[in-house]
């Protein structure tokens, strides 16, 4: 019953049908661009209602990925997303701020990315105040360490670095790419920590060298030539009957 409850609350969100694609309906389900990098670059989802399993493919390298397979049921993310960057690729997730896949190797290989535990913005709850989640769920100011899906204005990648801006003002990112993953700095791309974390509360992020000389804000993108937001027909391969809904 909460499975069902909380598909019910994510299908709202997207304002598409609380339909469960009727099983009885033996079409295969249909496959869609939902994001274009550039001329050569982009993401297809594959499944009904804006969720299913999604690819990355790159026709110049020759490169096609699976990210996440049809049953892990991939949602799209909503939010304002440049992404210029080619080696360093960050996948959001709809409703799960938190939820990165990343990949360092131009879309050949795929794997996590987190929010460092101490690296929010606001750990004494002075700016940030208490507020809910789409799912109606309390947070308490000073408690979160990453930010809410409904803080997000923008996620950009660029320069092979992430850069997530809330509408409280804050940047959380990662660090500068780093060649030497053995030496001091670390495994680069993988850990996400808000620019107050290092520069006031001194995160244990804070001394390693790719997170010196960061940015301050989100670097300015010229002549993008991809989406700045995921597109996405909900209607996709549903009969005339559940279309709109």
């Amino acid at each position: 019953m909460k499975m069902l409850n909380r598909f019910l609350i994510l299908a709202s969100l997207f304002g598409i049908s609380a339909c469960v694609h009727s099983a009885n309906n033996t079409s295969p389900p249909p496959t869609q661009v939902v994001y274009r990098f550039d001329d050569h670059r982009y993401l297809e989802l594959t499944g009904f209602n804006c969720e299913g399993g999604l690819t990355y493919t790159d026709t110049k390298k020759n490169i096609h990925t699976v990210i996440y397979e049809n049953s892990d049921r991939y949602r799209v993310y909503t939010k304002t997303f440049i992404h210029p960057s080619e080696r360093y690729i960050v996948i959001p997730v709809y409703g799960e701020s938190e939820s990165l896949t990343i990949s360092k190797d131009y879309g050949q290989t795929w794997e996590g990315a987190r929010f460092s535990p101490g690296g929010g913005a606001d750990p004494y709850g002075k700016r940030i105040p208490a507020r809910k989640t789409a799912y109606g769920m309390d947070v308490v100011a000073g408690e979160n360490t990453s930010p809410l899906y409904e803080d997000v204005i923008s996620f950009t990648v660029i320069n092979d670095q992430g850069f997530m801006l809330t509408k409280w003002g804050d940047i959380y990112m990662s660090s500068k790419p780093f060649d030497e993953p053995n030496t001091h700095g670390g495994k680069w791309g993988k850990d996400y920590l808000s620019l107050d974390a290092i520069q006031n509360y001194r995160s244990t992020f804070a001394d390693r060298k790719n997170f010196q000389n960061l940015p301050t804000k989100v670097p300015a993108v010229k002549n993008y030539t991809g989406w700045d937001k995921m597109r996405c027909n909900p209607d996709l391969g549903l009969p005339a009957s559940e279309q709109g809904k």
